[in-house]
């Protein structure tokens, strides 16, 4: 009886089974999604209890740098004493080949090197911006209808644009406060965030430009004409190899023309970064 009830079961997941495949003696048997052929088996009784990862206690202080490794080496502290620092703090240096190198001609030890190899924080690869748009007064079309944001990354341009008479028609959520810089006329002015990252493959130095003009299909700063590059603003960052924290934030401020009151005008900008 159990052997037919069994026989039965078989059947019927063959028959449900996508391919269908039979044994010697022609019983059926369900087909897997495993490769047939040599097959490796392994006993994990063998593996070796006390050979479990390092668990490290990190500490609470801010990684290392090369600045201050090198700074540490050169004033004689142990190789073993810096390899325990790197494991409790880490090491927001420079693990590169070309940063390895550095640090060994300043004169780290190699087992330091190794550690810094094996504890460096992860390289940069983008940054967090934090975009603030401040628009004071009433109006749902902008003169200067696109905002741009061009990054220098080494041999490429990268351009961030917004069209802001799409943002002022979209249901963003925004703060409201009351402009009294004038005591004749009171400004509503509304403050709309905007949170993304920005790639960056290239570390150092980076020009930065934020412009707006009329254009909706600029691909470089030198496309904007000459009033638009007279108001534009031009920064510079240093983005470091490693940090536990890359964020930065550009406020711009949009204000209602004074003659045509359902127009905009670009006011300005400002921009700043944040290393840790």
């Amino acid at each position: 009886m159990i052997a037919q009830v069994l026989a039965a079961t078989l059947a019927l997941a063959a028959s449900q089974s996508p391919v269908s495949l039979s044994t010697a003696n022609g019983s059926p048997r369900i087909a897997l999604p495993f490769p047939e052929g040599n097959v490796q088996t392994y006993n994990i009784i063998q593996w070796d209890p006390n050979n479990l990862p390092r668990i490290y206690e990190r500490s609470d202080q801010l990684p290392l740098t090369d600045e201050e490794l090198t700074k540490l080496s050169q004033a004689g502290f142990e190789p073993a004493d810096l390899v325990k620092m790197i494991e409790e703090r880490r090491c927001a240096c420079d693990a590169s080949a070309d940063g390895l190198i550095k640090l060994k001609k300043a004169g780290v030890d190699k087992k330091v090197l190794a550690a810094v190899s094996r504890h460096g924080i992860t390289p940069n690869r983008e940054l967090e911006l934090l975009i603030t748009l401040d628009f004071t007064g009433e109006s749902r079309v902008a003169r200067e209808a696109f905002l741009y944001f061009f990054v220098e990354d080494g041999d490429l341009t990268r351009v961030f644009t917004a069209n802001i008479s799409e943002l002022l028609q979209r249901r963003n959520r925004h703060e409201t406060n009351v402009d009294r810089s004038d005591i004749l006329v009171a400004r509503t002015v509304r403050r709309v965030q905007l949170a993304g990252r920005v790639p960056l493959k290239t570390y150092g130095k980076h020009a930065v430009m934020v412009a707006a003009s009329a254009s909706p299909t600029l691909t470089h700063p030198s496309q904007l004409n000459a009033q638009e590059r007279s108001k534009a603003q031009t920064y510079t960052f240093d983005y470091p190899r490693a940090s536990l924290m890359s964020q930065c934030r550009l406020t711009a401020g949009y204000r209602r023309d004074a003659v045509l009151a359902y127009k905009w005008n670009f006011e300005g900008s400002r921009f700043e970064c944040e290393w840790n």
